[in-house]
């Protein structure tokens, strides 16, 4: 039986837990509590040796170790509905506003708040290996954040989703940051009505409090 390793206040595991709520999925889920680095510590660390979540491990015993991994298995094997695009277009859509919240959203998020919390002191980076924090990234993250927020609201002027008109894992993905945007103190202005429209429209849908 699969197996979800989690940590509810976590951003990246709250994207897998909406996709099992919108393809109405329930499987197990084992919660890793970060805020006492158990991702650090046995049984986990041999599960993950990463040692981050989520991690979703198969019936096989195989582990998938990222979200954007465990999506594309879930994809795979609950085709319906579709959360990666049904069209080639939207199929190449989806991947594209995936990669872009990631590298221009989630990493400016995480590059502030990790190189500004005392608590990530030495832990700047996910994972095994210690980094310290350069203050001077947090500062080019929180305005990375700000500029990617005005890309957004540009792309959903123009699209009830990021990938066209239906709802994808790309939406997923930059609502999490959105919410994830919150724990460094920053979150879009109201000028940016267009984003605070889609922003709304997927808090009201029953995945966003996963």
């Amino acid at each position: 039986m699969m197996k979800l390793f989690d940590f509810a206040l976590a951003p990246s595991p709250k994207r897998v837990r909406m996709i099992l709520v919108e393809k109405g999925l329930d499987i197990p889920i084992e919660q890793v509590d970060l805020s006492k680095k158990a991702q650090f510590e046995e049984p986990f660390k041999s599960i993950n040796p990463r040692c981050t979540v989520p991690a979703l491990q198969l019936d096989s015993g195989e582990v998938l170790c990222d979200s954007q991994s465990i999506t594309r298995y879930l994809e795979e094997v609950y085709p319906e509905p579709p959360m990666l695009g049904s069209t080639p277009l939207e199929k190449a859509l989806v991947v594209e506003w995936i990669t872009r919240v990631e590298q221009e959203g989630f990493m400016a998020t995480a590059e502030a708040f990790r190189n500004s919390v005392k608590g990530m002191k030495g832990s700047a980076i996910t994972g095994p290996v210690s980094y310290e924090q350069i203050p001077e990234l947090a500062e080019r993250g929180r305005a990375r954040v700000k500029d990617f927020f005005g890309v957004l609201n540009e792309r959903l002027a123009e699209h009830a989703f990021l990938a066209g008109e239906n709802f994808s894992a790309a939406d997923v993905a930059a609502f999490v940051f959105v919410e994830f945007s919150g724990w460094i103190k920053l979150q879009p202005d109201e000028g940016l009505t267009h984003l605070l429209a889609w922003r709304d429209a997927v808090a009201a849908r029953p995945s966003a409090t996963a």
